[in-house]
């Protein structure tokens, strides 16, 4: 992908250009919803600061983020820990709390891209200047790991920030144009389906299905499962009660799944959602020759009886086929069509 195809239309994202400005009605928002805050969109040319959170990038991976960066044409700035190793961590807590608020406190710097989860970023929570942040609003972009810090940022200061791809990321056609549509040329309302060619030839975990149908509106929480029950019981346990929570995991046997999923019903208010989005369990299935209750017969056992609509399958997850996901915009699933759409523009 040239850096050029990032910012023009292509055959998928034709709509995207002859849609108007979306300044004037995300500010008009903003006067109903006094506490969130929107970052400014991600212009052509930005300067990105590429931080390591959590867990230090191989070196093909922090190559792979920073080619991807370039041909988008994006300028970049390295945090001062992005190659460091402190075993799983890529640098000390100290390190890589240095690069978060650096990022967020230089002026040049338009948005903070991670280059891949991991490890970590839970254990920076306590000592985030979190009135720093409010102060210097710009896109925090992410996935995986950087779940607790989407759940931390916005819970304390109102910044929407996005559930998307990690630098090092795979960015097919698809993936770019949910990126585009949310951060650089906002399209509102915008349609993210299950995709509806292809699939047969995916494996299992691919395969969409209707846990629990109906429709449902609510702001945008969630992440991945496993940071999700890790953050129950803590200061920054997340709130579901009345949004539509997107939820995802990777590499986990379903007795696993049920455990964290067990815990968030018991330790948080997720009963009380309005709706929930399941994206893709990647490797998530049973061991072969091991009792189990299969993926699907595991959620829907969690899930399925909660009385709000629960869909599995949305383009999301530690997959290459990613969606970007606002947190605190407003959204609306409808879950027999296995759609959710984000009904606001999340940047200004």
């Amino acid at each position: 992908m040239h850096r050029r195809h990032f910012f023009k239309t292509t055959g998928l994202a034709a709509l995207a250009a002859s849609l108007p400005n979306f300044n004037s009605m995300a500010e008009n928002s903003e006067s109903s919803k006094p506490h969130l805050i929107k970052p400014r969109r991600l212009r052509e040319g930005a300067t990105v600061a590429l931080i390591a959170p959590s867990s230090p990038p191989s070196t093909e991976k922090l190559a792979k983020g920073i080619a991807n960066l370039s041909l988008f044409g994006f300028k970049i700035v390295e945090g001062k820990s992005l190659r460091a190793h402190n075993g799983y961590l890529a640098g000390n807590d100290a390190a890589r709390l240095a690069d978060l608020h650096w990022a967020f406190q230089n002026p040049e710097i338009e948005a903070v891209w991670c280059i891949r989860g991991g490890y970590g970023a839970g254990r920076l929570l306590p000592d985030i200047d979190y009135d720093l942040i409010r102060r210097n609003p710009k896109p925090l972009i992410g996935y995986s790991d950087v779940t607790a810090l989407h759940i931390a940022i916005h819970q304390r200061t109102g910044l929407v920030t996005f559930h998307g791809p990690v630098a090092a990321s795979e960015y097919p056609e698809d993936t770019l144009l949910h990126f585009r549509s949310v951060l650089v040329q906002p399209v509102a309302p915008y349609e993210i389906a299950v995709p509806r060619e292809g699939i047969e030839f995916e494996p299992p975990e691919y395969q969409p299905f209707v846990i629990a149908p109906g429709t449902a509106t609510g702001t945008l929480t969630g992440g991945n499962l496993a940071l999700l029950s890790s953050l129950a019981g803590t200061p920054f346990a997340p709130d579901f009660k009345k949004k539509i929570v997107f939820i995802e995991d990777v590499g986990e046997q379903p007795y696993r799944l049920d455990r964290m999923l067990t815990q968030l019903l018991q330790a948080t208010d997720l009963a009380k959602a309005a709706g929930i989005a399941l994206g893709v369990f990647n490797d998530c299935q049973p061991k072969q020759d091991s009792p189990s209750l299969s993926l699907p017969e595991a959620l829907r056992d969690r899930l399925g009886g909660l009385g709000i609509p629960v869909v599995y399958g949305l383009p999301f997850g530690h997959v290459n086929h990613q969606a970007t996901f606002p947190y605190g915009i407003e959204a609306k699933l409808d879950a027999e069509k296995m759609v959710l759409t984000i009904l606001e523009a999340a940047v200004v």
